[in-house]
Formats: structure tokens, sequence, C-alpha cells
């Protein structure tokens, strides 16, 4: 029945028709997500730290990373704060400095967020805290911070 059809063709055929249909069988293969939205880059800052002048340091970074993605527009950042880090951003005794610099990545869309069990440790409500903090999504920070790192969320800690 197939004898009219050269056998080189019919090999080559075979062999395109198993590597087209392997692709698809393919664990490792990764089609293009078309959904609006999903080209951003997801990361996560982590900060826990009662220096200073490490936060300065973080929110510079978080600033030129923004930068460095081609704008707020390709990023998805969140900002995950606990710990002793919360009594820097205490708005009564917070240095103009940092707070200038989180407005800066405020304004830039990243989402800035506080560790629920931080602030009853330290008697800090959310309303002490500079404009722009939510609480986290889990009361407990580490928590959130695994629950972002699962979503695919890149974890830097400066």
């Amino acid at each position: 029945m197939l004898n009219f059809i050269p056998k080189p063709f019919l090999v080559l055929s075979a062999l395109v028709f198993a590597c087209v249909y392997g692709l698809f069988l393919s664990p490792g293969l990764v089609l293009a997500d078309t959904t609006p939205g999903q080209d951003k880059v997801k990361v996560l800052y982590h900060l826990d730290s009662n220096d200073q002048a490490l936060a300065k340091y973080a929110l510079a970074l978080i600033n030129k990373h923004i930068e460095a993605e081609g704008g707020p527009d390709k990023i998805d950042l969140v900002l995950v704060v606990h710990g002793p880090a919360l009594k820097l951003f205490e708005s009564d005794t917070v240095d103009q400095e940092l707070k200038d610099k989180l407005k800066a990545v405020i304004d830039k869309g990243i989402k800035a967020e506080m560790c629920q069990v931080s602030m009853k440790l330290y008697g800090t409500p959310l309303e002490k805290l500079l404009a722009g903090f939510t609480p986290t999504e889990h009361p407990v920070a580490v928590k959130r911070i695994a629950d972002l790192q699962r979503a695919g969320y890149v974890y830097i800690k400066p």
C-alpha cells in the first residue's frame, strides 16, 4: 500500500513525527505563557536586621533591581520585614533617608509587608509604621517567605 512512497521519505517522516510527538510528552517542555502580567520576574526581598545601613542598602538594591528589569511593570517584588527590622520603620523615629527610600520603591509598586507576629511582639500596630506597609498574608513572616518561594519568587536577603 505504501510501495509508491520512497523509503527515505517514510523514514524522515517517522523521525519528524517522533520528535514532535516527543516534545509534547516531554516533562521539561515549557510553553510560553501569554497571560498578561505573567512575564514579570517574581522577587522576594527579606529584611530582618535592625542595621539601618543594611536597610538603606536593601531599599537601594530594590530600586536598582526595578530599573534593571526595565521598570516596575516588569517585576513583581515583595519586601517582607520582620523581627528587629520592624523598629527601623516606626513612623515617629524613622531615619528620613530610610523613609524616602521606602516611599520611592512603594511608589514604584512594590508590596511591603510587615510580620504580624513582630508587630504584636514589639507592640507596634500597623498605624505606627511608615505608610505603605501591609500585614504579611500569613501571621508568621517565615511562613510567608516560604509560601512566596513555593510560588516561584526568587529569594534575596541583602
